[in-house]
């Protein structure tokens, strides 16, 4: 090679999740719960992106998503893609929808919501104007940007 290059290898089988927000990979490592799985994760920050400037993208070997539990990524990454590889091919490509209710992920910024004195699992409706994205609590009915509930 007469350039200097980082080759990362093919994906055989699993998910390539591409065009996150360089500054929310590790927050898409959390909301997919893949700190503790034993699957081999590719994990690039601050590439290049044409359409966004820099980007994110994590490669999973052996996994495969739930269209529920991918859709949580449009909370934090809503132009992010989907990548289904087999056979180290492309078999699906998909766009994310933003989930109408977020369970148990977020956390409510109001001190007096009875989410953060009794033992229940957070629940939000999602609320969107036009590119921006906020939470609403179900109990309290508090609504709070993305950046602070996540």
């Amino acid at each position: 090679m007469s350039h200097k290059e980082l080759v990362v290898s093919a994906l055989e089988n699993g998910t390539v999740l591409d065009h996150i927000p360089a500054e929310n990979v590790y927050k898409a490592l959390d909301l997919l719960d893949l700190k503790d799985i034993e699957s081999q994760i590719t994990i690039g920050i601050n590439l290049a992106s044409k359409i966004h400037g820099k980007k994110g993208i994590i490669k999973i070997a052996d996994i495969f998503f739930e269209d529920e539990e991918l859709n949580k990524l449009a909370l934090i990454a809503p132009n992010a893609t989907v990548n289904v590889i087999r056979d180290f091919k492309v078999v699906e490509k998909k766009k994310l929808e933003t989930p109408k209710e977020v369970i148990g992920i977020a956390k409510c910024k109001n001190p007096k919501c009875v989410t953060n004195h009794q033992p229940i699992k957070t629940k939000f409706v999602t609320v969107q104007e036009g590119d921006k994205i906020s939470l609403k609590c179900h109990y309290c009915e508090k609504i709070t940007g993305i950046k602070h509930a996540l």
